[in-house]
């Protein structure tokens, strides 16, 4: 039996999610989490085979959250679920060691074909996103713009791309205003774009912020 951690701060979506592996013989979910604090006391206290993770874990960034449970629990498979298109996170999630990425508008299917994979000790990838990846890689490209950013400059990103001001952003990422604005600096001259009407039109255009 494969035994499941279901973190999302959305209860509508959990209820689905829970809905969905139940129909499952091999599949149990175990424990569900609502906040970052909640899915620590859970694999903490408790034995899981894989943890399947919102990319937006209410004001906790998912990345930041796979990257915790990864320092702690180096073996425990995670598989991120997110609303926004697979092509625009997968490779820099897998990179921080993300067992799987799913996009929640996947067929119910998929999700259970990515929990059973990942927890065989396999990465999930759609086939739609491998063969993009093998595409870029056959053509030589680098990937897109936002490829090039580091994980805190791509969340400092995001956080501008969806309105918030720099001192908005330091407060939520509690950081310095200076530093913020540092990595908006850093994020512009890498974009190569000037102002943050830019970044927001970018960012609708690739479906990386929803607004």
């Amino acid at each position: 039996m494969i035994r499941v951690l279901i973190a999302d701060d959305h209860a509508i979506v959990r209820r689905g999610l829970v809905q969905i592996i139940s129909e499952t013989m091999d599949i149990q979910v175990k424990g569900e989490a609502s906040t970052s604090d909640e899915v620590f006391d859970a694999v903490r206290s408790d034995t899981f085979d894989v943890v399947v993770l919102d990319l937006n874990l209410g004001a906790s960034s998912g990345m930041e959250v796979l990257k915790s449970l990864k320092a702690e629990f180096p073996e425990l498979p995670v598989l991120i679920l997110s609303v926004h298109p697979e092509d625009q996170y997968a490779v820099r999630l897998l990179r921080a060691e993300a067992s799987g990425y799913l996009s929640k508008d996947s067929a119910p299917e998929k999700l259970v074909e990515a929990i059973r994979r990942v927890a065989g000790g396999r990465r999930y990838m759609s086939a739609e996103v491998a063969e993009e990846l093998l595409e870029q890689l056959d053509a030589g490209l680098d990937g897109p713009p936002h490829g090039a950013l580091s994980d805190r400059e791509f969340q400092v990103f995001r956080l501008l791309a969806s309105g918030k001001s720099v001192s908005e952003i330091a407060e939520m990422l509690s950081l310095s205003v200076k530093t913020v604005s540092t990595y908006r600096t850093r994020v512009l001259e890498k974009m190569g774009m000037k102002n943050n009407a830019e970044l927001t039109h970018y960012a609708l255009k690739n479906q990386i912020v929803v607004m």
